[in-house]
């Protein structure tokens, strides 16, 4: 397996991408049965959340839900500080919902759009996981790509079901986003939804569990469905008692 990290910045057919300079590691093998989800439980806020690719933020440093108040002073320093990094500043841009600078750079790039960091997060990726919804139908209607994967296989649906933000879930489902991908470890958004006793967490499962092509008996790498891992994950498996009968459910075509 190999590590990496950001380095310059490089054209590509008109876009400016990070390039990546690799280092040969010692490959890691994992069993067969390696549960992802038990490593979420007791790791789960140092999974790289785009350009976060050496996982040092402690858990107590965890804010999931609450983002930092800058001053828009703040803002704008950092928008000079990148502004002859437009790749960076796009990623930058959508994480941190700045509409009016990601509405110029991609103006002036389109291609800007596909850009990925070292982790291989868009950034759509980015307005996912943070629950910026604005950023994310700007992306998309700058012709994101829907279902981009990350190293690990995880789509801007999956950032956005792991942390809980119901929003711009339901915006990347009604464009289209594919509803059962599985990570490289097996793991649906449904999975990761239903993976956390938080109470923000429910809002997201039932959203999930509405949609008529959703697959709830896919398993993950661990052989776990959905259903099993919020039976013993929280308080949220009582969603899936609600539609067991239901979920999953495609009424055959009528024909005419």
């Amino acid at each position: 397996m190999q590590s990496s990290r950001l380095g310059g910045l490089k054209h590509f057919g008109g876009l400016q991408c990070a390039e990546i300079v690799t280092g040969q590691q010692p490959e890691m093998e994992f069993p067969e049965d390696f549960n992802q989800l038990e490593l979420l439980d007791t790791h789960g806020h140092l999974i790289p959340r785009g350009g976060s690719g050496l996982w040092t933020e402690s858990k107590d440093e965890e804010k999931e839900t609450d983002e930092e108040d800058h001053s828009e002073e703040w803002y704008l320093a950092k928008e000079v500080e990148l502004s002859d990094k437009p790749a960076e500043l796009v990623l930058w841009a959508a994480e941190n919902n700045r509409l009016p600078t990601l509405q110029r750079l991609l103006a002036a790039d389109p291609l800007l759009v596909h850009c990925r960091d070292e982790d291989n997060y868009t950034p759509l990726h980015r307005a996912a996981y943070n629950g910026h919804v604005e950023a994310a139908c700007t992306l998309l209607s700058h012709g994101s790509d829907i279902n981009p994967r990350t190293i690990d296989g995880w789509t801007p649906l999956h950032s956005a079901c792991r942390w809980a933000r119901a929003a711009v879930a339901s915006c990347l489902l009604q464009s289209g986003a594919d509803i059962n991908a599985q990570t490289n470890g097996g793991l649906t958004p449904l999975h990761l939804a239903a993976s956390s006793f938080k109470p923000s967490f429910a809002q997201t499962l039932e959203l999930l569990l509405s949609k008529r092509h959703l697959k709830p008996g896919l398993l993950s790498s661990s052989g776990e469905t959905a259903a099993e891992v919020a039976r013993r994950s929280g308080p949220h498996y009582y969603l899936f008692e609600m539609v067991e009968d239901c979920i999953g459910v495609i009424p055959p075509a009528v024909s005419t």
